[in-house]
């Protein structure tokens, strides 16, 4: 079963609101918000971080896609000791999808997931590319917190 549809099965089972738009492949944040519809401050960005000082590998934080993550606060929400952000390669055997495409909810479960507290109360809707850089979700943000479970903080780098 592809990302996509792990995806899709999950939001089905959980009775997600959530509808899904089709799009030419689109990775960076400003261009595939202008084509879905949505504000770029309403997209999910998922980094995959490595953090020592933790039971799991790596943990997946979600920010709006016009911030920047600082990687002490991540490190700081998970407990951590020390954390930088995991290689392309790795982010992509860890999540299964390409640099651009990695949702904001792992598919393999097992691994924390820290989101930016300032996101998720900015808008009642949020958007990511779902697994594929073609195909995008946007969803009812309560539902996002109810089926993800995420640790929240702030871990949005201050704006400059």
């Amino acid at each position: 079963m592809s990302p996509f549809e792990q995806i899709i099965g999950i939001l089905d089972r959980e009775e997600a609101t959530y509808r899904v738009v089709e799009h030419p492949a689109e990775g960076r944040s400003e261009e595939v918000s202008a084509v879905r519809g949505t504000e770029v401050s309403q997209g999910a960005k998922a980094l995959v971080c490595r953090v020592k000082g933790i039971d799991s590998a790596a943990v997946l934080a979600v920010l709006a896609g016009d911030r920047r993550a600082d990687l002490k606060k991540v490190v700081a929400a998970v407990e951590g000791r020390k954390g930088g952000f995991a290689p392309s390669e790795l982010a992509e055997e860890l999540t299964g999808c390409a640099v651009g495409a990695i949702p904001p909810l792992w598919l393999s479960g097992g691994l924390p997931v820290v989101a930016d507290a300032g996101f998720l109360s900015a808008h009642k809707e949020i958007a990511f590319n779902a697994g594929r850089l073609d195909r995008s979700v946007v969803m009812a943000t309560e539902d996002y917190v109810r089926i993800v479970a995420p640790i929240v903080a702030p871990i949005a780098a201050d704006p400059r």
